[in-house]
This record gives C-alpha cells, sequence and structure tokens, in this order.
C-alpha cells in the first residue's frame, strides 16, 4: 500500500480506498483478515489512531466486521451488491471526467466521441 503524504486526500482515506479497492477486486477475500491497525500503523509511519480511523469507515460502508480481539475480517459479500458498489465508482468517476471536459471546454459530443474512442480501443 502506497501513502501519499503530501496529497490533498487524508491519510486515513487513502488507507480505506486501497482497502476497499482491494476487497471489491478480490485481492482481500471473504473471511480474510485485514493487517493489524498496529502493524499496519507501524509499516505505513502513521499513528494508529489515523490507521483505526480508515477501518472503521471500511466498518460503516459493511465491507468489513471487527472480531474483539482477532481484529477486522472481510465481510461476505454478494455479487448484486458489489455489482452496485463498482457500478457507484464508474459513476463517480465519469462524473469527475465530465467535470474536467467541462473545465477544459469539451463539448458532450466530444466527450461522447472520446469515450466511443476509448471503449473500442478496449485497454
Amino acid at each position: 500500500m502506497k501513502i501519499l503524504p503530501n496529497s490533498s486526500t487524508p491519510i486515513y482515506k487513502q488507507i480505506s480506498d486501497s482497502l476497499r479497492d482491494d476487497i471489491l477486486n478480490g485481492t482481500l477475500k471473504e473471511g480474510e483478515y485485514l493487517p493489524s491497525i498496529r502493524g499496519l500503523a507501524k509499516d505505513l509511519k502513521i499513528s494508529v489512531i489515523t490507521t483505526m480511523k480508515a477501518y472503521e469507515e471500511l466498518s460503516e460502508q459493511g465491507l468489513v466486521t471487527a472480531i474483539q480481539g482477532k481484529g477486522y475480517v472481510v465481510n461476505a459479500r454478494n455479487s448484486e451488491m458489489l455489482r452496485e458498489q463498482q457500478q457507484r465508482l464508474v459513476e463517480d468517476s465519469l462524473l469527475a471526467a465530465i467535470s474536467s471536459a467541462r473545465t477544459a471546454g469539451i463539448t458532450s459530443d466530444e466527450l461522447k466521441e472520446l469515450l466511443n474512442t476509448l471503449l473500442e480501443a478496449d485497454l
């Protein structure tokens, strides 16, 4: 996991986003434990409180559950919920792209053409 200390995104959010991505893409599987809060804090050279905040955010999102004395474990995921969460991430990315396009003066037609070109390129 890579943390950018000078990023405008808070460190706890960088951690939770990275772990959420690992859960959603299957790198972290159902029943697996996240790294210990203290261990991750030590590895990243950050506060335990910052790590705890990231884990609590994942718990609030329903991705992990705290098990007293053992840590945080990845919850079971049903495919419909996983699809919805992935779709939400895509929507967020597209909204950011639309905003950037408007700032750059790119028209809707130009943006649609660009999207079609990228889809056809099969990146």
